[in-house]
């Protein structure tokens, strides 16, 4: 008799293994994570993780795609919710700079991935995804500025958060409120809001 799927019970499976990878290339990296790695963190076997995802290379794109929309996400919910063009930057930068451990984790993630994407074609896909998702809310915010030269404004405004994720991640100690602080100064700088 074929086994049947609750789909509801499927995607929370898929969700806590995704959780599980996330965690796990966090702690060892993108070379040096395994199936057998996150089948550990996550507590099931091998053969969990193939049959959902497929390989491990289907695993880590799942989990990058996962938590690249989770940021998107919050980052667009944020900015919706503030009413005026001041309160969206600060929406924005706090959702750039999100505690500590969170950001540090987050980008420690995507800066591994990214370096394993230049070298795998369906890993950038992922990142294009990713970037595309980030240009619509760069461009959002670099348009409180006026439509004339938005596209570059927006590029100058990833451009910043990118730099500043690099110094985050090399801080030994860093500092939530002067990381915020330095963003939000550079896009009002960006922005012409001076």
């Amino acid at each position: 008799m074929a086994r049947t799927v609750n789909p509801i019970q499927d995607r929370a499976r898929r969700s806590a293994l995704e959780k599980a990878a996330y965690l796990a290339l966090y702690e060892r990296g993108y070379a040096g994570v395994t199936l057998a790695n996150i089948a550990e963190h996550a507590g099931v076997s091998r053969g969990t993780l193939v049959y959902h995802f497929g390989s491990r290379a289907g695993l880590l794109s799942a989990v990058m795609r996962r938590f690249t929309r989770t940021i998107t996400v919050a980052t667009r919910r944020a900015l919706r919710q503030a009413d005026t063009p001041s309160a969206k930057l600060q929406a924005f930068v706090d959702n750039q700079f999100y505690g500590v451990q969170n950001t540090r984790r987050f980008y420690t993630v995507s800066l591994d991935f990214l370096a394993a994407a230049t070298r795998d074609p369906e890993l950038m896909a992922v990142q294009r995804d990713f970037l595309g998702q980030t240009l619509e809310l760069d461009l959002e915010l670099a348009r409180l500025a006026g439509e004339d030269g938005a596209l570059m404004r927006a590029r100058q405004l990833r451009a910043l958060v990118e730099g500043l994720s690099v110094r985050f991640l090399a801080d030994p100690e860093p500092d939530l409120t002067a990381y915020r602080a330095d963003c939000l100064g550079g896009l009002r700088a960006i922005l012409n809001w001076n």
